[in-house]
Formats: C-alpha cells, sequence, structure tokens
C-alpha cells in the first residue's frame, strides 16, 4: 500500500501483508529483525559470515514459508524456530565435513556485541572489562549444553519472551524456565570458580 507507515505495524500484520504480496511488508520485517539474529547466529558461530549467511537463509525461508504462518501473535518465537532449525542443520553438516570444521575452528571473529553496544558510553579500562567479561561469558556458554545454551541466548540476548523461547525451541514453558534457570545457575557456578561474583 502506497504511503502506509509499515513500521507502526504490528509483525503478525506485517506478515499478513507479506502473504498478500506486499514486499514492503518484508522489507520491514527484515530490518526489524535482521540485527537480532545475526547476533543470535554470531553467539553460536563465532564466524561473522557463516552468521549473515544464516540470517540471510532465514529471511529467506521466512518469505518462503510465510503461507504456513498463522497471525495468532507468535511471530518472533515462529521466526526464532526457522533460525535455530538452520543452525542445527548448519552444525549437522559440519560435523560430517572435517575440512569444514577445521576451518570454522580457525575463524574467530574480534568483535564482540556487548563490546560494541558499550563503546561509546565506556572508558578505554571499561571497554578493557567488558570484552574480557564478554570472552569469559562466552566461553562459558560454549560448555552449556545445546538446549540450555540456546535457551539462555535466545532468552537474553535475542529479547525473548519465555512464551517465545518455548515456541522457538518447540519445548513448553516449564521446560523452557528450567533450562534457563539451569544455564544461569551453571554460569553463575563457573564465574565464581574463577573468582568473579555475580
Amino acid at each position: 500500500m502506497i504511503g502506509c507507515d509499515h513500521s507502526s505495524l504490528t509483525d503478525d500484520q506485517l506478515m499478513v501483508r507479506l502473504q498478500t504480496g506486499e514486499s514492503r511488508a518484508f522489507d520491514t520485517l527484515v530490518e526489524r529483525y535482521q540485527g537480532q539474529l545475526l547476533g543470535f547466529f554470531f553467539r553460536n558461530t563465532r564466524d561473522r559470515q557463516l552468521s549473515e549467511d544464516l540470517t540471510q537463509d532465514t529471511f529467506l525461508r521466512l518469505h518462503n514459508q510465510s503461507w504456513d504462518f498463522l497471525p495468532v501473535g507468535k511471530f518472533r518465537g515462529w521466526l526464532y524456530r526457522l533460525a535455530r532449525n538452520l543452525l542445527i542443520d548448519n552444525v549437522r553438516r559440519q560435523s560430517h565435513d572435517a575440512l569444514i570444521k577445521a576451518v570454522t575452528g580457525k575463524q574467530q571473529d574480534e568483535e564482540d556485541g556487548l563490546a560494541r553496544l558499550t563503546e561509546e558510553v565506556l572508558s578505554p579500562d571499561s571497554h578493557a572489562d567488558v570484552r574480557e567479561m564478554a570472552s569469559i561469558v562466552d566461553d562459558m556458554l560454549r560448555q552449556l549444553p545445546e538446549e540450555q545454551r540456546l535457551t539462555f541466548l535466545l532468552h537474553h540476548y535475542g529479547g525473548l519472551t519465555l512464551v517465545e523461547v518455548a515456541d522457538a525451541m518447540e519445548a513448553n514453558v516449564p521446560t523452557t524456565k528450567s533450562r534457563l534457570r539451569l544455564a544461569r545457575e551453571k554460569l553463575q557456578e563457573k564465574l565464581r570458580a574463577r573468582g568473579i561474583e555475580g
């Protein structure tokens, strides 16, 4: 629709418009969620290029599967379920290809989302502290079981509610709460073991 301000529409309204062929609705969803998805994938892969590719693939799936979406207020859970499934597919592909696994293991992107977010407001000493803490937490997150790690990332870094995380992880809310609690407890325990009180 010409003259329509898509930014004021809900995700469900945008999906309904996308289902009717309105390309601007898709563009608005990309603008709204691209950064969040990129952060989600980067926290899981530590590979900037792969994260960008997976984000693009997620939006491609969103577009291609838009007819499967029912506008019942669960868009973010549905979107992150698409993202999670792509991530799982990618991990499976990598585990079957030793060469890709070896190359991916060597690639490390030094930028960290937490450090970038705080860069403009912190002193240089604080920058170092934030980067060090973010690096420690990232290392610890990689040690968690996959379901707990993804639950923690979706909730804390993706900004999803517990209901949305449950939907994305195809689990019930009590299980999701339990996974989140376990992830927090394990992270706090690991931080305490390093002499960091959380």
